[in-house]
């Protein structure tokens, strides 16, 4: 009996000595997690987009400060579907969004369901009032919740910066005034104003914004030059078939038995 209380006493005690496990993902285990959710071949124009966005949502999930929230939210469904334009084919965007969400243990209908959330509350705003609404100068009704989560962003003193959360406060800013973000001073002044408010650091967030607008307009670019490319071939493809067609009907009216005078 004394040596099975003995043993026991050993085998509660041996976790508490023993070394913890490491169990914190590695990006290559979020990459094999993701190709075994979207098994698919991904454009290779998209791919880096994809993986590049991937990588910087693992790093971010795995870091002791960082907290969801819905500007991260609306930063990541923006930047997924402003890179994403013109993916073919068009049904696998959804499936590649769920499988980068799932592949960090992430749930893509939350994210979706708060950036749309956040980002028609912000269009029903002016951009003065969004500000202030950040702020928490001005609250709206029936969007407590809302509130408290971005009121933890400013007083959360670990709280963790990102290029993504960056993205989102500039799409909140594009949805509320379109016109003001194309505007670099009153841009600028907003960023100022709302970094304050949430303790951003401002010229982080104005460097990685700057990027941002520099990576989708190049992406436009990219997109025009693509399209007209695909045009181009689409026109090619169709003056071959018109040919084969016209050389189809020769041989045939040369192969007709002609008619013979009585």
């Amino acid at each position: 009996m004394a040596k099975l209380q003995l043993s026991e006493t050993i085998v509660n005690i041996s976790p508490v000595n023993s070394q913890p496990v490491n169990t914190v993902r590695t990006v290559s285990d979020t990459k094999r997690a993701f190709y075994s959710t979207h098994t698919r071949p991904i454009n290779t124009i998209y791919r880096r987009v994809v993986e590049e966005l991937m990588v910087e949502m693992h790093l971010l999930s795995v870091n002791a400060d960082f907290s969801y929230n819905p500007i991260y939210a609306l930063g990541v469904v923006t930047s997924y579907e402003r890179f994403m334009q013109g993916y073919q084919p068009e049904r696998d965007k959804d499936s590649i969004f769920q499988a980068l969400c799932q592949a960090i243990g992430n749930d893509p209908h939350q994210y979706r369901q708060d950036a749309e959330r956040l980002g028609n509350f912000a269009k029903s705003l002016s951009s003065q009032d969004l500000i202030q609404w950040l702020s928490g100068e001005k609250s709206v009704d029936g969007n407590s919740d809302l509130q408290e989560q971005i009121k933890q962003i400013a007083t959360n003193q670990k709280f963790k910066y990102s290029r993504l959360l960056a993205i989102g406060v500039f799409s909140l800013l594009e949805l509320s005034d379109p016109e003001l973000v194309k505007d670099e001073t009153k841009r600028v002044e907003a960023f100022k104003q709302i970094s304050s408010s949430l303790h951003l650091p401002e010229d982080k967030l104005n460097k990685d914004l700057e990027l941002y607008r520099g990576n989708v307009e190049k992406m436009n670019q990219a997109l025009v030059v693509m399209e007209d490319m695909l045009a181009a071939e689409r026109k090619k493809r169709q003056q071959r078939a018109e040919e084969q067609q016209a050389a189809v009907a020769a041989k045939q009216s040369a192969d007709k038995p002609q008619d013979t005078a009585s």
